[in-house]
């Protein structure tokens, strides 16, 4: 199997990546699939009893989060799936890629104007670098530049 894995978080942000993937399948007619990763480490150092919950209203967001990017594809004539999973992101991202044999991920770009981003433009480098070693597949960014 092959095709194109699309990570998203959600939100204004996500739209570029989004519409990047979506032209992307178009273009190589590979399946589509969005990837949304609840990652609960914000969670190790405290000791609630809301985990559980906490775990469960991430994954409805995430489902949401999914349906509406599968609707933007769908509105181009474009099939996608969308999958939630749960865990480090890049380990996640990693493992779909291994998978379906993915031959391209879709990646949005921290904001840099963020102070509080701790995704900057050096550890995207060095993550997609990484990533493409380890999956051969080619990482594709949302202004239409490859890494």
């Amino acid at each position: 199997m092959s095709g194109i894995v699309c990570a998203i978080r959600g939100g204004p942000n996500s739209q570029a990546t989004i519409a990047r993937a979506v032209a992307l399948a178009h273009d190589t007619n590979l399946p589509l699939h969005f990837l949304y990763v609840v990652n609960l480490d914000f969670l190790s150092r405290t000791s609630s009893s809301r985990v559980h919950t906490i775990s469960r209203e991430m994954s409805q967001m995430g489902e949401f989060i999914l349906l509406t990017a599968q609707a933007k594809a769908a509105a181009q004539g474009i099939p996608a799936q969308g999958l939630i999973r749960q865990g480090n992101v890049g380990q996640e991202i990693v493992d779909l890629c291994h998978e379906l044999g993915a031959d391209y991920l879709v990646l949005g770009r921290p904001q840099v104007q963020q102070e509080e981003s701790i995704f900057t433009q050096d550890l995207l480098q060095e993550f997609i670098e990484q990533t493409e070693a380890q999956t051969g597949a080619r990482v594709v960014l949302p202004d239409g530049g490859q890494a």
